[in-house]
């Protein structure tokens, strides 16, 4: 199987946690040129790489719908910042639908918040970053953002598989929440980047990536939400590219040039 990207979670500063969930440092565990994977992640994130000589670059990586297997050109020391729900507009400037997919420089994106870290990141080492959002971020966000912010988290809970629960349905999500479909539709692409919908797809095979090497399959299926083994499989296998048994054994894509490298040499 390919390696991990192996990361060292740090202690997030509680300045930070209305605008961040994650703060970790991160570098593939495998020698230059050994495969890694990335796995579907729905969050956007702000990442600041060292490679290539020792040369900075900060990043957005938008939510990824599907898996990404590279092959390393030299391990990379990064640091690695998940974005809360909503948060992608207030601080980039951007939806976080105007994300989804894509590795941007942070220097291109139109936000007043994004400016200031570009100007004061400069010379600092990636995990110095958080100290640097510490001093540039609002204190709090505005009260609209806030109750915004805190809809899309209580869908994002709803959505998501929990111990004992499997995910709500996006009808029940949305009622739950007292708002349309098409209402928690809205939030969710300007706020998260994907879909409801596709949310809890992410959300149920990063749960099988979790579980898959402690449970039997049809008790896994279950308890990640699928109607059956099959659903899981087609699933697993839209969103990584193999069905679940050929990824546990190895059997993968094949790799292809890491756009986040290319993207901090550019």
């Amino acid at each position: 199987m390919t390696s991990a990207v192996a990361e060292r979670p740090r202690p997030l500063p509680e300045h930070l946690r209305s605008y961040v969930t994650r703060f970790a440092v991160s570098a593939t565990d495998g020698a230059p040129g050994e495969p890694y994977t990335y796995v579907p992640d729905p969050a956007v994130q702000l990442v600041v790489r060292v490679a290539d000589g020792g040369r900075p670059g900060a990043l957005v990586i938008g939510p990824r719908t599907r898996a990404a297997y590279h092959a390393s050109e030299r391990p990379a020391s990064c640091a690695r910042f998940s974005l809360a729900p909503g948060a992608a507009r207030p601080l980039l400037g951007v939806a976080a639908a105007d994300l989804a997919g894509r590795t941007v420089a942070l220097a291109e994106l139109p936000g007043r918040v994004a400016r200031r870290l570009v100007d004061g990141g400069r010379d600092l080492a990636p995990e110095e970053w958080a100290d640097l959002l510490v001093r540039v971020l609002p204190e709090r966000p505005s009260r609209a953002e806030a109750e915004r912010a805190g809809l899309l988290r209580a869908g994002v809970a709803a959505l998501s598989v929990r111990p004992g629960l499997p995910p709500a349905r996006v009808a029940d999500a949305a009622r739950e929440l007292a708002v349309s479909e098409r209402q928690l539709r809205n939030l969710f692409t300007d706020g998260v980047g994907v879909s409801p919908k596709h949310f809890a797809r992410i959300d149920r095979v990063r749960h099988v990536l979790a579980h898959a090497p402690t449970s039997p399959w049809g008790e896994l299926a279950a308890a990640s939400g699928y109607y059956d083994q099959s659903h899981m499989t087609a699933d697993f296998r839209t969103l990584m590219g193999v069905p679940p048994r050929s990824y546990f054994t190895g059997r993968l894509p094949s790799t292809t040039p890491c756009r986040a490298a290319r993207a901090a040499r550019g």
